[in-house]
């Protein structure tokens, strides 16, 4: 592994430029990457759903199951290219019941856990972490989607320099 890794340090730095550049016009231009990638599904979608229909015609079984699928995958593709916003809202809809109910249940486990496990206050921290995230997506989807893209950003500079300092790294290592 270490052998190929180094032969392809450049690769493991191009990871890394990539990743820092869109950690940058993700900090730069939130709304818009929002809506980019909000149609990048669509996409996405559409053309998944068009590749179950084509799976689905002919013989066999499952034919309806992947024609199915398909047709309800053109649909949310179409819905999402027409309708980017909505598509975003029901997105952070999703991750704010999500986190929700992963926030509830992780402080409950910390209640029930308290007398058998001990620091069961990280538990609960971390449901409580989840929970408030969770409804501030409810309370301001805005904001939370704002929010989301630069953690996320954020990640992704602090990821791509990581990647650029290890392909250099790797650099060194390689055979001669």
């Amino acid at each position: 592994m270490l052998e190929l890794l180094s032969r392809r340090w450049h690769l493991v730095v191009l990871r890394g430029v990539v990743a820092v550049l869109f950690g940058i016009i993700a900090i730069a231009w939130p709304e818009i990457t929002v809506l980019a990638l909000a149609l990048l599904w669509g996409v996405y979608t559409l053309l998944d759903g068009i590749t179950s229909i084509a799976m689905g015609i002919g013989e066999g079984t499952d034919r309806a199951y992947m024609i199915f699928l398909g047709m309800l995958g053109i649909a949310a593709g179409v819905i999402a290219l027409l309708w980017p916003e909505i598509t975003v809202i029901v997105l952070l809809v999703l991750i704010a019941v999500w986190a929700i109910i992963a926030g509830i249940v992780q402080i409950a486990a910390a209640v029930r856990l308290r007398k058998v496990i001990r620091n069961e206050w990280f538990l609960a921290l971390s449901g409580s972490v989840a929970l408030v995230l969770g409804l501030l997506l409810i309370v301001q989807p805005a904001e939370g989607a704002i929010a989301l893209l630069i953690a996320i950003a954020t990640f992704a500079l602090v990821w791509g320099v990581v990647l650029i300092v290890l392909g250099f790294r790797l650099r060194k290592l390689r055979p001669a």
